[in-house]
This record gives structure tokens, C-alpha cells and sequence, in this order.
């Protein structure tokens, strides 16, 4: 008998493996960039981190961060064919009160006009000491995006 035939039921961006993106650390989990199912992209939350090296940006400066996290959404949202324009729900975590400000001002550049829902939290920490902000977004495919 053979194996049924299944149609993927959603697209994964940038499969990559936490052993790679964590060498210091001991992960070893399979996860992607974004998926895209039923419509919606789902991204993973992103830092001030390069998306083809994973070079880390703007240390100490939440500005660049913001700045980088912000440009890979872009990129990745583009890729799943949809856009900021579509964005539908942030999430952002600062590791200090202080970069609120600094933060939304420059996430609010690449948002103008879009009007999303946000979250922000405050934390002790994210994945690496050196980031000091993540973005995590969830958009549309409207198919107007590109």
C-alpha cells in the first residue's frame, strides 16, 4: 500500500536548525524565519541580527536593532509575499523601559499608516545578551503587498 499523499498545509521561510544559529549553546531544534498558513505570516521574532550571516547589529544601540529587526520583517514578509503594509499584530520586547521611546519611534517609520495591534513587554533578557529589542509580527497575505 503506499503512503497517502499529503498537501502541505502551510509554507516554511528559512528552515534553519538552533545548533547553527546558537553554536554556544546546546539546542538542536528545527524552526524557520516565517510560515505562512491559511493567509497569515507568522514570523519568528526578530533582532538585530544579520539574516544571512547571523552577524549580530547595532550592539548596545536599540535604535539599529529596531532598525534591523524592522528591515528583516520586511525582507521576510516579502518573501512570503505579503508586506508591512499588511501587518496586522506587533509584539515587542526591550530588555530596558528606556528604548520605549527610541524604539517605537523608529518602528513607527516603517509602520506609518498601517495602524496594527501592538504588545510590548518588558524582559530580563533575549537570546543573546547583546539584543536588547525584539519585534515579533504577524502580517497578511492580501496579495495587494508586493
Amino acid at each position: 500500500m503506499s503512503e497517502p499523499h499529503f498537501r502541505p498545509t502551510h509554507t516554511r521561510i528559512r528552515t534553519f536548525n538552533t545548533a547553527d544559529t546558537y553554536p554556544e549553546q546546546n539546542l538542536d531544534n528545527d524552526l524557520c524565519q516565517a510560515v505562512v498558513a491559511g493567509g497569515v505570516v507568522y514570523l519568528r521574532g526578530q533582532v538585530g541580527q544579520d539574516l544571512d550571516t547571523r552577524a549580530s547589529v547595532g550592539t548596545g544601540d536599540a535604535v539599529a536593532q529596531t532598525r534591523k529587526a524592522m528591515a528583516n520583517i520586511a525582507q521576510l514578509l516579502d518573501e512570503a509575499g505579503s508586506s508591512l503594509r499588511d501587518v496586522v499584530k506587533i509584539v515587542v520586547y526591550l530588555t530596558d523601559v528606556r528604548y520605549r521611546e527610541d524604539v517605537y519611534r523608529e518602528m513607527g517609520t516603517w509602520l506609518r499608516g498601517v495602524h496594527p495591534v501592538s504588545t510590548g513587554l518588558i524582559v530580563d533578557g533575549l537570546a543573546r545578551p547583546e539584543w536588547v529589542v525584539e519585534i515579533d509580527a504577524t502580517a497578511v497575505v492580501s496579495g495587494e503587498g508586493r
